[in-house]
């Protein structure tokens, strides 16, 4: 009986497999030129049954010229576990062609297999107006081929090129936004000619923005675009989404891009009818540079709440708490979640604040985020560590956590639960030596551990006698407690002179920031996460020069940089090290994927000049 279970189930899985494996499926160019063919094709997957009554619905300004036509057909085989399947594609293609421009939608295809039928996908095409210039020139055709060979000609060297046929466009996404509000940036490459590849690429190092890199497909698209009239090739070469972080107008500088164009070499003979089939071809470098653009960056409006963290965007905020009921000496976590769409890896950490007997850690922060062109969006978790060291009942307050709420252009704040905990005496509390507590609160005084012992009353054996008075250790005893004291004075005014000069104490302590900093970029090296680690070198870059040189990191630049650094000393060679540190480090985060080799490589430059600095400015 089982064994006669055990054969129907695999067949109706192997019925079902076979159902599954019927696909229909549509596709299209996204974008055409009207008055030119184009192709649609359909492409049926089966595991051998061939499809009939292909039906394709008109819409009107698309009209089809020839089809359905069995344009190709393909069999693969595949043998897994001894089981033998086959299946055959068959590729069903229609001409059509856009009568005028306009955004259209093809809706599903019909194709019937076997008694059943089968929907295909929608399909959405754009027509394009065609060019200005072919429509003027449309009417003599004599010139319009004069018009062809004139650009060709163009074309075989680089200053022939025109700024018409080959251009890289900026696009910003919005042109007026707040601090740290992200928009997106897109290097656009427009092109009438065969472009090859890029042979050097700089973009602009976004000074005064954060930057968010989108990932790109490897083998990007390329559509058709019309642009001020004419139709060009186009492909996205870059998509980032940057963050301002200073208030003003910033400017992007303009990038540069050598593209190597495939160009014919013309012959200086007079051509034949064979010239046509034994064309050379040659490779031409332009270099063609997008146009700079300024941001104008508004300040968050005044009214801060005392909880905003730097948050802007759209969050919603969760916690929750591992366990209420414990024992001292137990751990007991705290996550915070932080989710929505904005600056989330920017975001402070919400303080969680717990009861003065906890003993806190430091907290556990991992950020997930999704870079696409609607922006940046994940969730940032922050696990909170404290361990109760008595017994009691003692709460957790809840947390406020504020941000600046784009749609509205107000500042929201959320709140998490508040929690109350029960902690009973756990093992070896009896141990813990005896000790008097007293809360800042002026509450009572509070005994912990053993009881206060009874005053012992017999036992004692007085002597009489002055064996110390009047000798040389007496006077010690007085002497030396005094002389430390006034050294201890001293010791404690220099201190606070020093702690009261804030400037003073940022640049002494700059280097064991910066020190911090980098040992968290050294981790990320050992990890080869090559996005974390440039990011650390350029917080601990920017930051120790900005603790050192007592500016704050949003006035910062390359130019008052080098200034500062001459003025305290620093030589040529220092200030030029400095400089291509920061350049390799930024570039780094848009460049393709380094070697481990030249990450290594610029960790120990940046240790080495950082030394240097601090021998050089005290």
């Amino acid at each position: 009986m089982k064994k006669l279970i055990f054969l129907w189930v695999l067949f109706w899985i192997g019925t079902l497999s076979g159902w599954a494996q019927i696909v229909f499926k549509g596709a299209a160019p996204r974008a055409v030129v009207a008055g030119e063919q184009f192709r649609v094709n359909y492409v049926l997957s089966t595991n051998g049954e061939k499809g009939k009554d292909i039906r394709l619905t008109e819409v009107a300004g698309l009209n089809v010229l020839y089809g359905p036509t069995l344009s190709g057909q393909s069999t693969s085989t595949s043998i897994i576990n001894g089981n033998v399947s086959s299946q055959v594609n068959l590729t069903y293609t229609y001409i059509l062609l856009g009568d005028k421009e306009g955004e259209y939608t093809i809706p599903p295809a019909t194709i019937t297999v076997g008694n059943s039928e089968y929907k295909s996908n929608e399909l959405k095409i754009k027509v394009l107006p065609p060019d200005q210039a072919s429509a003027a020139a449309s009417a003599n055709q004599q010139q319009q081929q004069q018009a062809a060979q004139q650009r060709e000609n163009q074309s075989s060297a680089a200053q022939g090129i025109s700024g018409n046929d080959l251009f890289v466009r900026m696009n910003i996404s919005k042109s007026s936004v707040y601090e740290n509000e992200g928009f997106l940036v897109t290097f656009k490459m427009y092109t009438v000619l065969d472009v090859e590849g890029f042979d050097n690429v700089k973009f602009p190092e976004f000074e005064g923005f954060i930057a968010q890199d989108i990932d790109l497909p490897a083998n990007t698209p390329v559509n058709i675009e019309n642009y001020q009239g004419r139709n060009y090739r186009t492909i996205v070469i870059k998509q980032t989404v940057l963050y301002p972080q200073r208030s003003g107008k910033i400017t992007i500088n303009q990038g540069k891009f050598d593209v190597i164009v495939r160009s014919r070499v013309q012959s200086q003979r007079s051509r034949s009818f064979f010239d046509d089939y034994f064309d050379t071809y040659t490779k031409v470098k332009k270099s063609v540079f997008s146009q700079p653009a300024t941001i104008d960056v508004k300040p968050l409006p005044t009214g801060k709440p005392t909880s905003f963290s730097g948050g802007v965007g759209d969050y919603k905020i969760t916690s929750s708490i591992s366990t209420k009921e414990l024992k001292t000496n137990e751990s007991v976590t705290v996550k915070i979640s932080i989710s929505g769409n904005g600056n989330i890896k920017l975001i402070k950490n919400p303080e969680v604040v717990f009861p003065n007997d906890f003993e806190v850690y430091d907290p556990k922060v991992d950020v997930n985020t999704r870079v696409n062109q609607g922006g940046v969006s994940g969730t940032k978790t922050i696990e909170y560590y404290a361990v109760p060291r008595y017994a009691g009942t003692f709460t957790i307050p809840k947390v406020e956590f504020s941000y600046f709420d784009l749609k509205s252009g107000t500042y929201k704040t959320l709140y998490t639960d508040e929690y109350r905990l029960q902690v009973a005496q756990g093992a070896g509390g009896e141990a813990s030596p005896p000790m008097i507590l007293q809360g800042s609160n002026k509450e009572d005084v509070r005994f912990v551990g053993k009881d206060i012992r009874y005053i012992k009353t017999d036992g004692f054996n007085f002597q009489k006698g002055n064996f110390l008075f009047g000798t040389l250790r007496y006077g010690l005893y007085y002497l030396i407690p005094g002389l430390l004291f006034i050294v201890f004075f001293i010791i404690y005014r220099k201190q606070a002179r020093e702690s009261a000069n804030l400037a003073l104490m940022r640049t002494r302590k700059a280097n064991k920031v910066a020190s911090k900093r980098l040992k968290k970029a050294q981790q990320y090296l050992k990890e080869n996460q090559r996005e974390s680690f440039y990011d650390e070198m350029l917080k601990a870059i920017w930051g120790y020069l900005s603790d050192k040189l007592n500016i704050p990191v949003s006035n910062l630049t390359k130019d008052n940089v080098e200034m500062e650094l001459t003025r305290y000393g620093a030589n040529e060679e220092l200030i030029s090290q400095f400089r291509d540190i920061l350049n390799t480090a930024e570039f780094a985060r848009f460049a393709p994927s380094q070697a481990h080799e030249a990450m290594d490589e610029l960790y120990n430059r940046t240790v080495n000049v950082i030394n240097k600095m601090e021998s050089t400015i005290k």
